[in-house]
């Protein structure tokens, strides 16, 4: 696109544009940054600025910008046939090879996949197969989803009342009845004076007392990420993951991980349940599987669930236009062969994923750093106004998003959740581009330190 019509894009999109997830007001007044291209791990606005995406887009572009062969797939596909849908007992070439594809990879038991559009329509259609499957089983009364408060699962209604987000839920009324919430697994700021292990263990079995409290007979399913990502990248302790099993377990309720963010790679495997050691029931999917280059996402479904509906439900009554589209799909066999003729879960488990964590440490002596944590190329830094005590800043957003701007002026795209600052970047990213996204960030806190003191 010419460079006089990019200068113009800013005016059309304050015109026209209604952005997700913004103040309209506040963001026409301040104008928007148009994104015109992209190569590796780089963004470049319409002025020409390079930034190092550290946050791989929305957490999604793990094989980096610019991979002609997906766009060449896409276009092969859509040539041949740009769509079909999976209603009336038909199929497509590559929404097929993609479930047998997916299936490889995800364990024994998850054998099965739901195509969505995206994650959000992944909660939706896990939540309502939930429903279905204890009805089809003579357990009508099991419907009620229990999930983490400040946990995140998209924004579509469903998705958005199984997220824990207080600010979300007062648009729309939410959430919708049959969703209640327990406690996240956040050691640094609530886990008081107790050790790590020992909170995981005390907050997981908050689990156990809310089943206790609304019945057995009434809870269909327990969801969570197995590391939150919007939330704040909320690593659990050791202890939590065996504990949720070990409930879910006993009081036969579906176990349902939320892959969306944590799948294809990030944590140096190829999905989040794999890394802590646990087999879901049901887990959505997004992002990763295709890098973000078109919307496709889905549900992986336990082989206990899926002869259920199949043998047991008859038709079930949910799926959407584009479900398993076959250009999406072709771009996704795509992306996922990349990953694997690169070796880049491998990489990420065992090069630059420890790589990042040390950088990450590295700040951690920081006197504006409660804590650096990472798993694989997942990250956060916890910003603090006190060390000693974990005293956070009086206005936790506003300095977050202090700390992020100072980094995006300089050249490196980081996303701020309240005060921690988290790291997401595509799985190629070098061991130099690493130093430079930590020591971007490094300048910011030596900034904070000396603009912000809080006494």
């Amino acid at each position: 696109m010419p460079n006089a019509a990019l200068s113009n894009l800013a005016a059309i999109d304050a015109a026209h544009h209604l952005h997700p997830f913004s103040d309209m007001g506040k963001l026409n007044a301040s104008g928007t940054k148009v994104i015109s291209r992209a190569e590796g791990v780089h963004i470049f606005d319409s002025n020409g600025k390079q930034y190092l995406d550290a946050f791989a887009g929305l957490w999604c572009v793990n094989v980096g910008y610019g991979r002609k062969s997906i766009a060449d797939a896409a276009y092969a596909q859509m040539q041949e046939l740009p769509y079909y849908n999976l209603f009336f007992g038909t199929t497509t070439p590559p929404s097929t090879l993609l479930a047998q594809k997916i299936a490889s990879k995800t364990g024994p038991s998850l054998n099965h996949v739901f195509f969505t559009n995206s994650g959000s329509e992944a909660s939706d259609t896990w939540f309502r197969m939930a429903r279905v499957y204890w009805k089809a089983l003579g357990k009508e009364e099991k419907t009620i989803v229990i999930a983490r408060k400040n946990g995140y699962h998209g924004s579509t209604v469903a998705g958005a009342s199984l997220g824990g987000m207080k600010w979300m839920h007062e648009q729309g009324n939410l959430p919708i009845p049959g969703v209640v919430h327990i406690n996240q697994p956040y050691w640094y700021a609530e886990g008081g004076d107790l050790s790590p292990e020992d909170y995981g263990i005390k907050i997981a079995r908050e689990l156990e007392d809310k089943i206790l409290e609304l019945g057995e007979d009434k809870v269909a399913a327990f969801v969570a990420e197995p590391i939150q990502g919007a939330g704040g990248v909320i690593v659990p302790p050791s202890t939590y993951w065996p504990e949720i099993k070990r409930i879910c377990d006993k009081y036969e309720i579906l176990l349902v991980s939320d892959e969306v963010i944590c799948g294809f790679g990030r944590l140096g495997s190829w999905f989040g349940h794999q890394h802590y050691g646990f087999d879901p029931d049901l887990a959505p999917i997004a992002k990763g599987l295709s890098s973000g280059y078109l919307p496709i996402g889905g549900v992986l479904v336990s082989d206990r669930v899926a002869k259920v509906m199949k043998e047991e439900v008859g038709d079930f009554y949910h799926g959407y236009t584009y479900s398993g589209h076959p250009v999406c799909a072709a771009a996704a066999l795509e992306n996922i062969r990349i990953i694997e003729e690169e070796g880049l879960v491998e990489r990420v488990r065992d090069d630059i994923g420890p790589y990042l964590h040390t950088a990450l440490q590295s700040l951690a002596g920081h006197e504006c750093v409660g804590e650096a944590v990472s798993v694989g190329l997942m990250g956060a830094v916890q910003l603090t106004a006190d060390k000693a005590t974990r005293r956070r800043y009086a206005k936790p957003d506003d300095i977050g998003t202090l700390v992020r701007n100072h980094c995006v002026e300089n050249g490196v795209i980081l996303r701020a959740t309240g005060d921690r600052m988290l790291f997401s970047p595509p799985l190629i990213i070098s061991r130099s581009e690493v130093d430079q996204a930590v020591e971007t960030l490094g300048r910011a806190l030596d900034w904070l330190r000396d603009n912000h003191r809080e006494g």
